[in-house]
């Protein structure tokens, strides 16, 4: 029995072990990758105008904050990915679930899911800007449009992966359609859907940066654009920053909610 305890603690000890070293290597390597990124710009490795510099990305940064002009762009793009985000879902669960409950219309409705879903999004933006105009909504049906066609082909398909088993147990024991979908399918489905929500968040905030781009005069896409076209490239890697680690936090976010979901389990 101590035999057994002693190798279940060395097991743990080497997981901890092991997972402080993955931790320690990406700090490492994110560490490195600037100082190596300011070094260069320091040495005239690389032109600090084009390419900027950590330095001047931070001067930028903290010349915004203390004028206040970063908190707007900044809250609304993750206003619209948050909006967008939590639609996605919300439409992938109704219509997922609709097309599970009707074989023909999932069926029928099959091709031109996977047409929509390859369809490039950013060649639908312009359009969406003349049928809704130039404000939010475009952006947020954008940021819609990029994820939720996959979104519901990937959770349409786990349902149909449901053992037919468990069906077939509730349907005998008197269970209707809808005992089975309550108490079998979307159960079993929780963790599939946190899984399509880790994508849709980073896709929602790319579609929203594409609507950015094209309808708005606030957020952190319009700061890319303009900083692009005006030459203030510092603008332009400070919002590619800043979008980098929101799009870290989101994930990181649901990543809990999926760890406590597997806890309670």
């Amino acid at each position: 029995m101590n035999r057994n305890l002693s190798r279940q603690e060395q097991y743990l000890k080497q997981q901890r072990r092991h997972k402080k070293i993955i931790i320690g290597m990406r700090i490492l390597i994110f560490v490195s990758f600037f100082a190596l990124w300011e070094l260069a710009a320091d040495l005239g490795w690389i032109d600090d105008f084009i390419f900027s510099s950590p330095s001047r990305i931070l001067t930028c940064f903290l010349s915004m904050i203390s004028d206040g002009s970063l908190f707007a762009h900044l809250g609304i793009t993750l206003l619209e990915t948050l909006v967008s985000f939590g639609l996605v879902v919300a439409l992938t669960l109704i219509v997922a679930v609709l097309l599970w409950l009707n074989e023909s219309v999932s069926k029928t409705l099959e091709p031109y899911m996977v047409i929509l879903n390859s369809l490039p999004k950013s060649a639908l933006a312009p359009l969406l800007i003349v049928w809704l105009g130039g404000n939010y909504k475009t952006i947020i049906v954008t940021g819609i449009s990029v994820a939720i066609f996959g979104s519901i082909m990937s959770l349409y398909t786990n349902f149909m992966e449901i053992s037919p088993s468990k069906i077939r147990l509730i349907q005998t024991l008197g269970g209707t359609r809808k005992d089975v979908l309550f108490k079998v399918l979307l159960p079993a489905n929780i963790p599939n859907l946190l899984s399509i929500m880790k994508v849709d968040i980073g896709l929602c905030l790319v579609g929203v940066i594409i609507g950015e781009f094209i309808s708005s005069r606030q957020g952190l896409g319009y700061l890319i654009i303009y900083g692009s076209q005006v030459f203030k490239l510092d603008w332009v890697l400070m919002s590619i920053v800043i979008l980098c680690l929101i799009a870290m936090a989101l994930y990181w976010v649901i990543n809990l909610l999926d760890k406590q979901y597997l806890k309670r389990l």
